[in-house]
């Protein structure tokens, strides 16, 4: 092998030949010549299995290894402790011929291990961004020490940060990193999922001075087998006991049973419901029929011994494991070979279908993945927009529009982030204690995400932190954190930007199990690691519910969930799936008659070219097929401007598919016209939120000034520009 092997350190060499490598992949050896001949930031863009980590770490510890720092030398900032501990384990093998160590940080690290690298910093520090958060509020004092030379940073998965709150922390901690150590490490960032490159070279530069460099390389396009599968749900199946006949079970159920039957399966859900409805599903069909149990469920919710157990299960063992996961499992931990990877509903974005795709095929280079959607069975009695197939539209349009375009969602970057702004001020007076007013504004303002954030809108901020006690001016004029201020930074959660809630911890025999969120009562059965409890106590003062297994079927559910927000792109492809003729071959026969029924329906009502469609005397729905964002602006231009001038009675929402609009005294007309006049009108966007209405979307908004929080909504969470455009379009 010739340059860049050769410049390689020994111990990585001898690595390579143990491992049986013949050479370094393209992205490896370009990866290698931008960290040894340049001083820019590094964006590795590349599909899942071809060697991303390894062309980070390759040349890092080279240079860790030839000139060893005075403190850590390259920070790793995953957003999962799962890719932490996966990470961990690889690093820790390559590195095993070197004297190069390896720390991992976070909530399931004991204290003692955290003690030896503040004692000794060295190494590479695997952390997350909660971690790393509490590491500058409560280790203050340690991070010249810690970080002091600190040469790399690592954000594995960066397209789950970019546009994110959580992006936007990180943004922040490293900016903070640099005001206390005065140094600037080179960043590299790793991700398999993205469209705009640029977007992530400005992300990913930040406010820091270098150039980012992306290696564009030509690769072997990557087989893709799809299947799209359909069932109607027929409700709650009741099965006579000792009954193992196919019939009577429910056919979703049966036939994800089947299909992962003796096959190592990872099984993707939206929500931690599902994951745990599919994993009790199978695991009721396996002990009728008589087969093993060899199932496991992941995600936030379950004991960290559990979510081991899952992924040992699936790296290490050869047995036909079955695992459902949320988006833990989403991101690059290494499972080995796959035999099957499903999908239950649609995606949340094309990006979440590609890196769920990309679970499968890393030992083979064959992506496999069967989608299943699932609609309750009709009766008959359903309104219009209940008969169009939203869920399977969805599938259709995320597949295409990355088979046909190879499009992925942009990110979405806030404008006003008060919510973070709040987190970031109390951090940093955590941190580094009493500041006077003009030294907080220019250790927070000066922070990347808040650039658009003004001096005024600042001095406003902090006076209301002031009266509520967050914030408390000493006498000589300085600024410290107040009392109530206190009790939020105190309480582990504040380290996390994305909100929490009241988690009630579970136990079976006085052994963790998990967390749920919604209290149950006693008697009340729930799903958690993919088996049914009963509850025998509830501890509503320590938050602890005492459970034994049961037999018998749910009565409770315990997460709320949200489907995110939805793309325009993506709603204006599900409409031309309705448009088009084509019968797009992954879809089975069960798919492909419930989209060709779908299309004629559509046809036969109209809906595709006329979008405000009469249901009943006085009521109409509107289909905009418009995104989340233009969907929410519409849903709120007809309740402020149009009850006043139509006197319209109700509006109810499926965000972003339809609204059901009752009229009142108003004709299916003037609402015409009241929407066509939309793109001359000019707003005041004030009117599109009811006068004393303060919308708290965010984990800190409750601390934010009502007028900051108002201006945030208009700017961040509605486009009427958007909603026009489209309008226009209708006329």
């Amino acid at each position: 092998m010739q340059y860049p092997y050769s410049r390689l350190s020994p111990f990585i060499q001898e690595y390579i030949y143990t491992n049986g490598w013949s050479s370094l992949r393209p992205i490896q050896a370009e990866a290698c010549r931008i960290i040894f001949d340049t001083s820019n930031h590094l964006l590795i863009a590349a599909g899942t299995a071809s060697g991303k980590t390894e062309a980070a770490f390759l040349p890092v510890l080279t240079m860790l290894h030839e000139q060893p720092p005075n403190g850590v030398g390259a920070l790793y900032i995953s957003p999962i402790k799962a890719l932490i501990n996966d990470q961990f384990d690889r690093l820790t093998d390559l590195l095993k011929n070197a004297d190069i160590p390896v720390w991992a940080w976070h909530g399931d690290v004991t204290q003692s291990r955290k003690k030896k690298l503040l004692e000794n910093p060295q190494g590479i520090l695997q952390i997350t961004p909660e971690s790393l958060e509490s590491l500058l509020i409560n280790k203050s004092a340690y991070l010249p020490s810690i970080f002091g030379d600190l040469r790399f940073v690592i954000i594995d998965e960066i397209h789950a940060f970019i546009g994110s709150d959580r992006g936007c922390q990180i943004l922040c901690q490293l900016s903070r990193l640099a005001k206390v150590t005065g140094n600037v490490p080179r960043r590299i960032g790793l991700s398999a999922t993205l469209g705009d490159y640029s977007l992530a070279e400005e992300w990913l530069k930040g406010d820091t001075s270098r150039s980012v460099t992306t290696p564009t390389l030509e690769t072997a396009q990557r087989k893709i087998q799809l299947s799209l599968e359909h069932f109607y749900d027929p409700g709650l199946v009741v099965r006579a006991k000792g009954d193992t006949r196919d019939k009577a079970f429910n056919p979703c159920h049966l036939h994800l049973f089947n299909q992962t039957r003796g096959k190592k399966s990872l099984v993707f859900a939206n929500g931690r419901t599902a994951t745990e409805d599919a994993i009790a599903a199978m695991r009721e069909i396996a002990t009728a029929k008589g087969h093993p149990d060899l199932y496991h469920v992941h995600h936030g919710s379950i004991s960290a011994p559990l979510r081991e157990a899952a992924e040992a299960a699936m790296r290490h063992s050869d047995t036909p494991t079955v695992t459902a996961a949320t988006v833990t499992f989403e991101m690059g931990i290494d499972l080995g070979h796959l035999d099957r990877v499903i999908q239950l509903e649609s995606p949340a974005s094309v990006a979440s279908f590609l890196q769920r795709l990309g679970r499968s095929g890393r030992r083979s280079g064959v992506s496999e993945m069967e989608l299943i959607c699932v609609e309750d069975k009709p009766t008959g009695e359903e309104s219009l927009p209940e008969q169009i197939p939203w869920q399977l539209l969805q599938c259709i349009a995320v597949i295409q529009l990355y088979l046909e375009e190879k499009w992925i969602e942009p990110p979405r970057a806030m404008q006003y982030p008060f919510s973070l702004l709040y987190h970031q001020t109390m951090s940093v007076l955590a941190s580094l204690g009493e500041l006077s007013p003009a030294a907080i504004a220019q250790q927070i303002l000066t922070l990347p995400p808040f650039r658009s954030i003004s001096q005024d809108d600042f001095r406003v901020f902090l006076r209301h932190l002031i009266g509520i006690d967050h914030i408390e001016r000493t006498v000589e004029g300085g600024l410290i954190v107040g009392l109530a201020g206190e009790k939020v930074i105190n309480n582990f959660k504040f380290y996390a930007i994305f909100p929490d809630t009241e988690e009630y911890s579970v136990k079976h025999n006085g052994k963790a199990i998990g967390s749920i969120i919604i209290p149950p009562m006693e008697g009340d059965r729930f799903s958690l690691a993919g088996r049914t409890w009963e509850v025998h106590a509830v501890d509503s003062k320590k938050k602890v519910i005492e459970v034994k297994l049961s037999t018998k079927s749910v009565t409770s559910s315990s997460w709320r969930g949200t489907s995110g927000e939805v793309h325009t792109r993506v709603l204006q492809r599900m409409k031309k799936a309705l448009q088009e003729t084509t019968l797009y071959s992954y879809l089975t026969p069960n798919a492909r008659q419930r989209l060709e029924d779908a299309r004629a329906f559509s046809r036969s009502t109209g809906i595709l070219d006329h979008p405000i469609q009469l249901l009943d005397e006085k009521v109409c729905c509107i289909f905009p097929w418009m995104g989340t964002i233009e969907f929410r602006t519409l849903e709120r231009f007809l309740r402020s401007y149009g009850k006043p001038s139509l006197g319209i009675k109700s509006i109810k929402a499926r965000s972003p598919y339809f609204l059901v609009v009752r009229l009142g005294n108003c004709s299916l007309d003037a609402l015409r016209y009241e929407l066509q006049s939309l793109p001359e009108r000019r707003f005041n966007l004030e009117e599109f939120l009811d006068p004393d209405e303060v919308p708290t979307l965010q984990k800190y908004d409750e601390y934010i000034p009502p007028d900051l929080l108002r201006k945030s909504f208009i700017a961040d969470y509605l486009d009427v520009e958007e909603l026009t455009n489209f309008v226009s379009q209708w006329i």
